[in-house]
């Protein structure tokens, strides 16, 4: 029987360097770091032994293949046409409803509607996350790729801070990344796993810290 999950694309449906870095992404969720091989990302691929070698010939080259796979993945959850969809939608809801225009209502559209994806439809992706976040402080070479790849996170969400009106647009930035990564690792991997929070209390709970932020 072939080993490739179901969550695994098949062979004819992508290229072959983003199958093996889809199998890498789904071992380290599923195995953590330690079932993370060449022979295992075969398997996991449904390809030849020795395919991974051939395309990330060393351990190093597999994990920054398995970053830049994961930058890509996460960068799809929501896309810029929703992002923007989101921020109408709810733009013309406020004005409809109150005649009033929320400056964070956007934002906080399309923050909520990322983390609910998130947490409903993509676990495996943030578990491998976490586990490349891991290793990476202890490979420098691993950190930089990992730290290029989250520019490509924080400079979209300074823009979208900018355009609600933040005085401080990085430094609101940090901190809306920072919430957003505790929110989604306790709801995956710490105290809240049991039960993951509904779209609208994301949103509101997301609401009241950009409240604080832009009136400041």
């Amino acid at each position: 029987m072939n080993a490739r999950s179901d969550r695994t694309p098949a062979p004819a449906a992508v290229p072959r360097h983003e199958l093996i870095a889809d199998a890498a992404l789904t071992l380290l969720a599923e195995r953590g770091m330690r079932g993370l091989t060449h022979r295992a990302v075969d398997e996991q691929a449904g390809l030849p032994q020795g395919s991974t070698s051939n395309v990330a010939r060393t351990r190093a080259a597999l994990l920054e293949a398995a970053v830049r796979r994961l930058a890509e993945r996460e960068a799809a959850v929501l896309t810029a046409r929703e992002r923007a969809g989101a921020g109408r939608a709810e733009a013309g809801a406020g004005a409809e409803g109150s005649g009033t225009e929320d400056p964070g209502a956007a934002v906080a559209e399309a923050l909520s509607l990322a983390l609910h994806r998130y947490l409903s439809r993509h676990r495996e992706l943030l578990l491998a996350r976490y586990e490349l976040a891991l290793e990476a402080t202890r490979r420098p070479e691993l950190r930089a790729v990992y730290d290029r790849a989250g520019r490509a996170f924080r400079e979209p969400m300074a823009a979208m801070l900018a355009a609600a009106g933040s005085a401080d647009p990085e430094r609101h930035a940090m901190s809306m990344v920072a919430w957003c990564d505790g929110i989604l690792f306790s709801c995956i991997a710490g105290q809240f796993h049991a039960a993951a929070p509904t779209r609208a209390t994301l949103r509101t709970s997301c609401a009241e810290l950009l409240d604080g932020m832009l009136r400041a």
